[in-house]
């Protein structure tokens, strides 16, 4: 007998497939996961020190290495200054800092009102940690701050003052918009968690963290994606390394036999243990399944210090233990200069950017770049709008060849007695009022020949430029004074210049 379907059910049949699909698309789907960031920023490392950059036969960095194998080196990677303070506020700000009058470590601390990266991925809902150095608070040589702030505080003969912890923490990381920080140099760190990732004061405590500096910040480091690896992040992990004072354990130091300068043996060794804890780290991105997710950026500060200003540059004979403005065992080749000269010695830095399926591996950038554009990166990254206060770019289409444009018309600097400007090809320094320099910095020759008298007039016009910038700046103009008694040295020594 022919079985009959009641024409209820049957209608229910028809259109329980048409419902299901209705449904199915009408669901919303979880939005993706926005991309997690980490700065790793060494301390006074030279151009050459990464095995990579094919300068040195003496450095190993194979962690390090690895990034720029998955990633992108660009061989033409800029800080805003060669020296720490200002260096670091232009990277955590996205903005030139001379526009808000940090020019130099004695214009501490970084004025609360900026908005830095960790601020601005708050509005995307990133968890931010700020590990090691900061540098961007009061400090003893903040003598026009102190006298505003602190009128009783007197300079002692050393021109220093001693300002209060107190003070010195109301400009902490944890003031300029990051959740967390592990914040420190040495052994005393300011810190909201320890390295086994418990929780302490949410506003920070003082702790005292035993063990050799490099690997404490590491530790730190992972103790922090231990506790945020499945939220949106913002890591910014500033070792304090090869910085003097020169300090690494045998386990590093064996890394590196044979004959060489002690101070070399030790930055070598000290930047070794930065290798490791760079390996550590992506090892455990990998094992948080969020490599892919993550855009890790490398780079240093400034410089190294070579201590030409001494007359003595890279002077071997040094114990370990000198500490001062003397060499740190890194090195710069091939550019000419030092920390503290904008020649490019003291500005041009290692920079590697690395994202797994996103970024091309193992691409050379020649175009220049800024650690400005770090900012302006992770803010288009985290789907924010562009804020035409950030100096730098989103450096992302141009790595992946998206955009065939050189990221920068120019890039400028402003420091202490110097000022200068990269255009292109060229680039103008303006050392005090006492001498100008013209260079082709993609050269052979790059600032080994001072071209100005062949190209006077491509001098005039970058020298405008500069003009029209620094007319800008917080104070605003180029410096027409002579060049202080370290810098007058420094360009005799590498430039040649007479009294």
């Amino acid at each position: 007998m022919k079985q009959t379907i009641p024409l209820i059910t049957l209608a229910a049949l028809l259109l329980t497939p048409l419902l299901s699909h209705a449904a199915d698309a009408t669901k919303v789907e979880p939005a993706s996961k926005p991309p997690n960031v980490i700065v790793i920023l060494a301390d006074d490392q030279g151009y050459a020190d990464l095995s990579i950059q094919h300068q040195v036969p003496d450095i190993k960095t194979p962690n390090i290495d690895a990034l720029a194998a998955q990633g992108v080196r660009m061989t033409a990677g800029y800080v805003t200054a060669p020296q720490c303070s200002p260096s670091r506020a232009g990277l955590i700000s996205g903005r030139y800092q001379q526009k808000f009058g940090l020019d130099s470590i004695a214009d501490d601390p970084m004025p609360l009102e900026e908005r830095t990266i960790p601020k601005r991925l708050k509005e995307a809902g990133y968890v931010s940690c700020q590990v090691g150095k900061w540098h961007l608070d009061p400090n003893a040589t903040s003598v026009k701050w102190a006298r505003k702030n602190f009128p009783e505080l007197i300079p002692g003969k050393d021109g220093r003052v001693a300002i209060p912890g107190q003070s010195i923490r109301q400009f902490s990381p944890l003031a300029q918009g990051f959740d967390e920080c592990f914040e420190g140099e040495e052994h005393k760190y300011f810190a909201t968690y320890d390295c086994d990732g418990k929780t302490l004061d949410p506003h920070g405590t003082m702790i005292n963290q035993p063990g050799y500096r490099l690997e404490t910040q590491t530790a730190a480091a992972l103790a922090f994606l231990k506790r945020h690896h499945d939220q949106p992040f913002f890591l910014y992990l500033a070792y304090y390394g090869p910085h003097v004072p020169l300090e690494a354990t045998e386990k590093y130091l064996s890394r590196f036999p044979g004959p060489m300068a002690e101070r070399r043996r030790t930055a070598l060794a000290m930047l070794s243990a930065i290798d490791d804890g760079v390996g550590q780290l992506t090892a455990a991105l990998k094992e948080y399944g969020i490599s892919d997710n993550t855009l890790i950026v490398f780079t240093s500060d400034n410089g190294a210090p070579l201590g030409a200003h001494n007359g003595q540059p890279m002077a071997d004979v040094l114990p370990v233990n000198k500490s001062g403005a003397i060499w740190d065992g890194s090195l710069n080749t091939p550019w000419v200069g030092e920390k503290g000269m904008l020649a490019e010695g003291g500005i041009r830095m290692p920079f590697i950017m690395s994202w797994p399926g996103r970024l091309p591996a193992g691409k050379v950038y020649d175009q220049p770049v800024s650690t400005l554009d770090i900012a302006a990166t992770a803010v288009a990254l985290a789907g924010i709008p562009s804020d035409d206060r950030l100096d730098g770019v989103n450096l992302i289409p141009h790595l992946t060849g998206e955009d065939q444009k050189p990221p920068h018309e120019s890039l400028y600097w402003r420091f202490q007695d110097q000022a200068a400007v990269r255009s292109g090809k060229w680039k103008y320094i303006q050392a005090g009022s006492e001498a100008n320099y013209l260079f082709d910095v993609t050269s052979d020759e790059h600032e080994k020949h001072n071209l100005i008298t062949e190209h006077p007039e491509i001098a005039r016009d970058l020298k405008a430029k500069l003009s029209d910038w620094t007319s800008r700046l917080a104070p605003p103009g180029d410096p027409d004074h002579l060049l202080n008694a370290q810098e007058k040295k420094w360009y005799q020594y590498y430039f040649g210049l007479t009294d």
